[in-house]
């Protein structure tokens, strides 16, 4: 593995005034950028060729977390992605905005209000993972997120308990280790994954920050590293396999929420601030933007969900 290695981006490729910009998605069948605002309920999307100016805005009917591609959508879905929601998983049509559920996660009335789905992936075999928490508009997280998965053939399992903020979540290049960020407990989990059955195993500390920072969402490059935005830290920083930080991407604002690789690029997206300081003077003025810097390496391919044939 290479010496530690430092990148400086100081100005945004975006420089849209979001909320909570989060959910990056390269679409290479569209050559196409896409990414959510989770607290405006906006899905916007841009052609990568044309650059910003291309970028549109789409209002959907509940706040989005992440998004992914269909692998085998056919006609009926082939203007679709499939998302985690505010409720549970939905299908949103990628040219109207237009939101429909395909499974709900909470019977409960109150629970259904009080809860939204945040981060996710999906692994080798097309089940779509993804945590969810306590809806800051509505209260406080707590301890009562859990992460789910949806299968191809649409049954819900819950898979982890007693999870505050769950967020990044992605898969080692051997394909046999899950990796998931609880974001309050500063912590990068890793547990035992079987790819054929979905089941995990053997929870454990792959990296814990150790200071008063939250890791957020992440990306896995081609050598298996993990490029993890720290909230609050205006940083990513570069995770080896081993779990030691060999380099890391400094931002001009502070709150940093997700990366995911387009070529050799990580695009970054980011929330706003509310305070300036010495170490960040114009947080304020750069949080909510979306960013690129090249750092050298590809990312490891993202997988696509897959509806039972």
């Amino acid at each position: 593995m290479s010496d530690f290695q430092r990148w400086t981006v100081s100005e945004p490729y975006v420089d849209i005034a979001g909320t909570l910009l989060e959910g990056p998605f390269h679409d290479e069948t569209r050559n196409e950028f896409r990414f959510v605002d989770i607290w405006e309920q906006k899905l916007y999307a841009l052609n990568l060729a044309e650059g910003p100016d291309s970028l549109r805005i789409l209002d959907t009917s509940a706040s989005i977390g992440v998004t992914a591609n269909i692998a085998n959508a056919g006609d009926s879905h082939k203007d679709q992605i499939v998302a985690a929601a505010k409720h549970g998983f939905a299908l949103i049509n990628r040219d109207t905005g237009e939101l429909s559920y395909i499974r709900r996660a909470w019977d409960d009335p109150d629970k259904d209000h009080r809860m939204r789905f945040n981060d996710g992936a999906v692994d080798s075999h097309g089940r779509f993972w993804a945590g969810a928490m306590n809806d800051p508009k509505i209260q406080k997280p707590t301890n009562e997120g859990a992460l789910f998965r949806l299968d191809p053939d649409l049954k819900l399992h819950r898979m982890v308990e007693q999870l505050t903020i769950p967020n990044g979540i992605g898969w080692n290049l051997a394909d046999d280790t899950m990796y998931l960020t609880d974001s309050p407990t500063g912590k990068i989990f890793a547990f035992d994954f079987d790819a054929k059955t979905g089941a995990i195993s053997n929870r454990r500390v792959h990296f814990d920050i150790g200071e008063p920072k939250e890791p957020d969402g992440f990306a896995i490059d081609e050598e298996g590293c993990l490029w993890s935005a720290i909230y609050g830290g205006g940083k990513i920083i570069r995770i080896s396999p081993e779990g030691k930080v060999i380099g890391e991407v400094i931002l001009p604002t502070r709150n940093i929420t997700c990366p995911t690789f387009v070529g050799t690029e990580l695009f970054i997206t980011t929330a706003k601030d509310d305070v300036n300081d010495e170490q960040l003077p114009n947080s304020i003025r750069y949080g909510g933007r979306l960013y690129r810097v090249d750092v050298g390496v590809r990312g490891k391919p993202k997988n696509q969900f897959r509806f039972q044939d």
